[in-house]
């Protein structure tokens, strides 16, 4: 069986990129299903506050935010490798943008009337309402574009990635990289969930043909968890002995201290435990927790804030 545990949901353009990069390193994994909207006390178990998805969990140490879960996923099998050799800088720059920019624009014109409609048609009277207060809970002051400016900014991004694949298979190449997945994911949203605003991707026919070439990476989980059941398995289990790493301190807080890890803008729900690591790529916290016992958290540096409790 493997060690890998996706906790993730059908539906999130996140936990869909990361699905495709385990699929395009044929990593078997576990898939534990969590809700979309909160509460969600079983992940909370686990991350201490932290409730993005997807997160990943090998045994007691639980990997937060999928530009770390792929640095994870890389160093756990490094080929099919994410990181072009002369160009990686370059992919992880781009691979920032979509997570981000792209997302928050593709989402924007995502959610708009018809949109919603398809998305919430089926789901129980109120849940519409919800996952919007919920969306705007954890997007704190973040502004969100209106579905007009965020049309015309989706079609200049589509535009423009279909010119970096006029002459190559993928963004940075003629493999795919953590570039290709990360923005991937806000236009698989588009095309699978909310087919009725899918038409927007037909003026960039390259960018269609790129989109099947991802797909084409796919792969089932190895079999499903009951998320109690991942929780136990990480009471069961001891994290990872950390890495012999530089300590990088830029904030005058000693290892050992108490203290809180939130996202920078979307996803404000802080993490608090002790901090053990801090090196140049990410930050590790010791928490314990009354089902899942002691665990690492880990989250990467850059869009997230560390502060003292």
């Amino acid at each position: 069986m493997t060690d890998l545990i996706l906790h993730h949901y059908k539906t999130s353009p996140f936990a869909e990129k990361i699905r495709r990069v385990l699929a395009f390193k044929q990593l078997p994994w576990q898939s534990v299903n969590i809700p979309p909207i909160a509460p969600k006390p079983d992940v909370e178990a686990l991350t201490g506050g932290y409730r993005k998805t997807p997160i990943l969990q090998i045994g007691a140490d639980i990997y937060c935010d999928t530009a770390l879960i792929c640095d994870v996923l890389e160093h756990r099998q490094p080929t099919p490798s994410l990181s072009p050799s002369s160009h990686k800088g370059l992919a992880r720059v781009l691979a920032q943008w979509a997570d981000t920019t792209l997302f928050g624009t593709a989402m924007a014109y995502n959610f708009q009337p018809d949109g919603a409609a398809q998305l919430f048609g089926q789901a129980p009277p109120g849940f519409a309402q919800a996952f919007a207060d919920d969306r705007a809970k954890m997007g704190g002051i973040a502004p969100r574009l209106r579905v007009s400016d965020a049309t015309t900014a989706y079609k200049s991004y589509l535009r423009r990635l279909a010119t970096m694949l006029e002459d190559q298979a993928f963004l940075v190449g003629n493999t795919p990289c953590l570039a290709d997945f990360a923005a991937y994911a806000p236009l698989w949203f588009t095309r699978v969930n909310v087919p009725s605003t899918a038409g927007i991707l037909d003026a960039t026919p390259g960018v269609l043909a790129w989109m099947d070439r991802m797909a084409a990476f796919a792969q089932e989980e190895a079999g499903r968890m009951k998320s109690a059941d991942a929780i136990a398995v990480a009471a069961a289990a001891t994290p990872i002995p950390l890495a012999d790493e530089v300590f990088q301190d830029d904030h005058g807080i000693p290892l050992g201290s108490q203290v809180r890890v939130h996202a920078e803008s979307f996803g404000l729900e802080a993490t608090e435990g002790e901090l053990v690591a801090a090196t140049r790529m990410h930050l590790t916290l010791r928490r314990v927790d009354a089902r899942a016992g002691t665990v690492h958290v880990h989250f990467p540096r850059i869009g997230y804030v560390l502060r003292k409790v």
